[in-house]
């Protein structure tokens, strides 16, 4: 880079406020991935706060399940007249310019959809561990997505800052130094040929 600019004050000044933005560039890439990262790992804690309890409300909703098919025979019957979810909506947060997804889940108190003289309380038991899991699978889906968004930001952040680090800002140094290096040795020939027309016309002076 720096034998590719003419040395003259105007390219140093130029040089100097590019190593400037520069270097406020890497400060802000670099405190942008500090706060994605601090983002993540709260976010990895809470997933597998949420996985641990999926695995244990799904092991025992399918041995209540299990029980109920055992005593009434398959309860599919019961199991369809369950309707289908439809009040998840998505909306979406910024983190430093990151969109993270935020379900909305309205959470009501389960109902009774099937009828009590036809059933037992295994299938009760089912019922309200596999409503939990719907709510914890809500949960785990908007948090492992937004693991996930920010893992991809927090490489193309790193990407970016390692680039200001290691090419960008070296690269605005060398150059400066450069034209500063070529300025001061014009300088200083400047100089010496002013002392030479000054000897000389002393010289023919006298």
């Amino acid at each position: 880079m720096a034998a590719q600019v003419f040395p003259t004050k105007g390219n140093l000044l130029a040089t100097k406020k590019s190593l400037s933005l520069a270097n406020l560039g890497y400060d802000l890439m670099d405190r942008k991935r500090n706060i994605l990262i601090r983002e993540m790992m709260l976010l990895i804690d809470q997933a597998k706060e949420v996985r641990d309890e999926i695995d244990a409300t799904y092991k025992t909703a399918y041995k209540a399940l299990q029980r109920a098919n055992m005593t009434l025979g398959i309860c599919g019957d019961a199991a369809r007249a369950i309707p289908e979810e439809q009040s998840i909506t998505i909306t979406y947060r910024s983190v430093m310019g990151v969109e993270i997804p935020h379900i909305l889940y309205e959470k009501r108190d389960p109902a009774l959809y099937y009828d009590l003289g036809f059933t037992n309380s295994q299938l009760d038991v089912a019922y309200l561990c596999f409503e939990r899991c719907k709510y914890l699978t809500i949960t785990l889906a908007e948090v492992e997505n937004s693991v996930y968004r920010l893992a991809v930001a927090i490489k193309k952040t790193q990407r970016r800052a390692n680039a200001l680090q290691n090419i960008i800002i070296p690269g605005f140094q060398q150059t400066e130094a450069f034209i500063t290096n070529a300025l001061e040795e014009k300088e200083r020939e400047e100089f010496s040929r002013l002392k030479v027309i000054r000897r000389t016309k002393q010289r023919d002076g006298q």
